[in-house]
């Protein structure tokens, strides 16, 4: 098996990955969202907790994707529309992380977390900080 191939099949391989982490990860949140409705019975509870579960599964399967396509790319048909497509297809999914960083998250990512009243970091996925009550 030439090095060529291996990277394709390196490459496919975490095409693979990464489809299979956002389906698996949506199905976890889908699941983990109706258990908390059917306790719950607020919508308005448990639908912020749903989307960051599905919005962190995209995020780890669109880094999967990327990473597969850089593989291919690069090692095995580096040519110069080759490389210019993978810069497009990485810039775009790069914008659609980022987005998706901030909508979970409340701020940019190279942002440090911002602080509560008792100098802790709020909990992830928050996006905001949390006043004590005392």
């Amino acid at each position: 098996m030439s090095m060529k191939e291996i990277a394709e099949r390196v490459g496919e391989l975490l095409d693979l990955a990464g489809v299979v982490i956002i389906a698996v990860g949506v199905v976890i949140a889908t699941v983990v969202f109706v258990y908390r409705y059917l306790r719950v019975r607020d919508l308005l509870v448990v639908y912020p907790q749903f989307r960051q579960g599905v919005g962190r599964a995209i995020l780890l399967g669109l880094e999967f994707l990327v990473a597969g396509d850089i593989i291919r790319t690069v090692a095995v048909s580096p040519t110069f529309q080759s490389v210019g497509v993978l810069a497009l297809i990485v810039a775009v999914r790069t914008f659609l992380s980022i987005s998706l960083e901030v909508e979970l998250e409340g701020r940019w990512p190279w942002q440090a977390r911002a602080r509560t009243a008792t100098g802790r970091t709020p909990a992830a996925g928050s996006g905001r900080a949390q006043a004590s009550v005392e």
